[in-house]
């Protein structure tokens, strides 16, 4: 065991701000209006909107369970304290199950493949019946949800029980867990990403889609990762326990996942472009007119080209604002990515944008807020029992 001799550890109670509580159910009311509202005058469009905030926040929770079980896996003892708000991300889960069932109401809304004559319209999308049905997608979002909270539960609960009992076994025991989650997860997310978002054009394919949503959650990830642990610092609720150099890691790793969404981006449209496939190539020729060829370009720019500059410099890694500005960034272009891969299928693949789409994505955060600040308050902001947190106090980057 390292000597924390020279180490300044306090771990101060979370409560969340009157300001902030009061935030909260505005941001979710706002939500609830302007998707009663959006249902009113255009229904299509209210849940077509919702499904682009409910894919755009199942992947942060996923995202936060998805990183958890990597430290698991791989042993880390470096981000140990900072594994804790990845823990606090997965709260949403539950509400991927929620939403999941509400989004079932909307399908015939959403979905072209609800539809007698979208059906007989297309022998290719006749043939996929068997899969692309509202039953059985009832059954795949109930499957993958339950499956992904149990996971939750285990992993996430075992990691809280440490707080209390200071088990090691519970640290070996999350290792298990977390290989039976990824291989889990690897199947589930991707048929989830193409039920949710690929099968809007149900005669396209991609046999890469998957790695491409996975690419955005994680890249997405590591931002809010990045923002609470600003957040946690500046505010002095975990001095010693997480630091500058926490931070420049998951910064680092936002960076390396800025290159691989970039690198799955190209391929996909590579491989699509060099084989001139009608079937294929109608994705991109529907996001090449009507103005979506600026947003393509706005995704190429300021999801990859910007991003991958801004984060290159070490010093700027470790500076909070310039961090907390390429976080939102890369948020903010998530959610466009998310659209961009909506919207064209709908409104005769004119670019939409208004109150219906800012007010829901409003109210879904005011939900992942609300997810976060009720675990912040709930739990310890360190899992100070860990055997292995030690070395996050004792991490230091040296390049």
């Amino acid at each position: 065991m390292a000597n924390h001799g020279h180490h300044h550890l306090e771990v101060k109670a979370f409560t969340t701000p009157s300001t902030l509580k009061v935030l909260i159910i505005a941001l979710i009311g706002v939500g609830l209006l302007s998707f009663g509202l959006g249902q009113y005058l255009n229904s299509e469009r209210a849940w077509t909107s919702y499904l682009v905030s409910f894919f755009y926040f199942s992947c942060l929770g996923l995202g936060g369970l998805f990183f958890s079980a990597i430290q698991h896996i791989t042993k880390a003892g470096w981000s140990s304290s900072v594994r804790r708000y990845a823990e606090a991300m997965t709260s949403f889960i539950p509400f991927i199950l929620i939403g999941g069932l509400v989004l079932l109401a909307g399908a015939k809304s959403i979905f072209p493949w609800t539809h007698e004559d979208v059906i007989k319209s297309s022998a290719l999308i006749e043939a996929k019946t068997a899969y692309l049905n509202v039953p059985f997608l009832g059954i795949r979002i109930l499957v993958f949800a339950l499956g992904w909270f149990a996971f939750k539960w285990f992993i996430v609960g075992n990691s809280l029980a440490q707080d209390k009992t200071g088990d090691e076994k519970l640290t070996l025991k999350n290792v298990g867990l977390s290989i039976a989650f990824i291989l889990f997860f690897a199947i589930t997310f991707t048929l989830f990403s193409m039920d949710m978002l690929m099968s809007l054009l149900p005669t396209w394919y991609s046999t890469i889609f998957g790695i491409y949503c996975f690419a955005g959650l994680f890249q997405s990830t590591f931002a809010v990762l990045s923002l609470i642990i600003i957040f946690m610092r500046r505010s002095g609720f975990v001095k010693g326990y997480v630091n500058v150099e926490h931070q420049h890691d998951i910064v680092k790793f936002m960076k390396g996942f800025t290159v691989f969404w970039a690198y799955i981006a190209f391929s996909q449209f590579m491989l699509i472009w060099y084989a001139n496939i009608p079937e294929e190539t109608e994705y991109y020729i529907m996001r090449s007119q009507n103005g979506w060829l600026v947003i393509s370009m706005v995704l190429l720019i300021f999801r990859f080209i910007v991003p991958f500059i801004a984060l290159l410099p070490r010093g700027l890694k470790r500076n909070d604002n310039h961090v907390i500005m390429i976080s939102i960034l890369i948020l903010a272009m998530q959610y466009l990515d998310i659209y961009w891969m909506v919207y064209p299928n709908f409104n005769e693949g004119n670019v939409t944008f208004g109150f219906v789409e800012i007010g829901v994505f409003l109210g879904f955060l005011g939900l992942f807020l609300l997810a976060l600040t009720t675990f912040f308050t709930k739990f310890s902001l360190v899992p100070l029992k860990d055997p292995r947190l030690h070395e996050a106090i004792d991490h230091h980057v040296t390049y």
